[in-house]
């Protein structure tokens, strides 16, 4: 029979200290455990039919496939991502009165551009619907905190198509969104394949239709690249964080680093996870010093009554 000896003498701190690192250990490993119990993302998961029987293929590349492609020309598309690099701002498109308007005067905060073609009946149809769900639920302010940018890659689509897709879209918002938070913007050939070549992102025309990868990307107020987001479903969380980055240090460094600590992006599920393990150990090890402090000084305390 092993007997415990809950003295007085033998709850030293010392002891005290040996105990709760002991469950510091464990916490630690309990963290790890919880963290690979973490659903994965599945990068070979089948595509799912969509539209008239096109295709919705949104694992990485999120590439946009209609039932005409061939091998050659399916090749020439896809999306290499240019983290860090800086898009041309002189380029010049139409805004949705057919006025000229420069992407310098347009990218003055952090903004989304989302590539696009107006007539598509399918995925930018869903990819920009669902912008128009979750852009009223962001916290930031639109307009003034970050803005958004759709910009058409068919040079044959005019003005008119994107004030028809601006209406569709802020109607769909209840038309509550501020007025010059999104932008629908239509240009000629040159000018879009500088843009989309800046941005790593290839499409291809298949007859009156395009193959083209399904993402968009979110930049600074300089035109950096900060972050690409893939597929037709955008999570909140995702947005917004992209967005934080993207200020760069113009919101409150310790809001920001707080984010950025709290989580980080995995870029082989595209999406931000949360730092469970990070944020585990960090509360353990607080919890750990508060109560080694008191332990330390109200011991002290203690005996100083004592001999009193």
């Amino acid at each position: 029979m092993i007997k415990l000896n809950l003295s007085e003498q033998s709850c030293t701190p010392e002891r005290w200290l040996a105990i709760i690192f002991c469950l510091l250990f464990y916490g630690l490993i309990f963290s790890t455990y919880a963290t690979a119990a973490v659903p994965q993302h599945q990068p070979n998961e089948p595509a799912k039919m969509t539209h008239e029987g096109h295709t919705d293929t949104t694992e990485k590349t999120s590439k946009h496939v209609h039932p005409t492609e061939t091998k050659e020309s399916a090749a020439k598309v896809g999306l290499n991502e240019k983290l860090g690099d800086y898009l041309p701002l002189d380029l010049v498109f139409r805004d949705e009165q057919g006025n000229p308007v420069s992407l310098s005067d347009l990218v003055t905060k952090p903004t989304i551009i989302a590539p696009v073609y107006y007539r598509c009946p399918n995925v930018c149809h869903f990819l920009q619907g669902d912008l128009a769900r979750v852009l009223p639920d962001i916290k930031l302010k639109a307009g003034e905190d970050y803005q958004v940018i759709s910009f058409s890659f068919d040079e044959t689509e005019q003005p008119e198509l994107a004030l028809r897709s601006r209406n569709t879209y802020y109607a769909a918002m209840k038309n509550q969104y501020p007025d010059h938070a999104w932008h629908f913007l239509t240009g000629d050939l040159a000018t879009i394949l500088q843009l989309t070549d800046a941005a790593g992102y290839h499409f291809q025309k298949v007859g009156s239709e395009f193959l083209h990868p399904v993402a968009f990307f979110v930049v600074s107020p300089d035109g950096q690249i900060i972050r690409y987001l893939h597929g037709t479903h955008i999570v909140p969380k995702d947005l917004t964080l992209a967005l934080y980055e993207a200020k760069a240090g113009r919101v409150g460094t310790t809001i920001r680093k707080m984010v950025q600590y709290c989580f980080s992006f995995d870029p082989e599920q595209k999406t931000y996870v949360f730092n469970i393990l990070r944020v585990s150990a960090t509360a353990i090890l607080a919890t750990l010093a508060i109560f080694a402090a008191f332990l330390m000084f109200g011991g002290k305390k203690s005996k100083k009554d004592k001999n009193l």
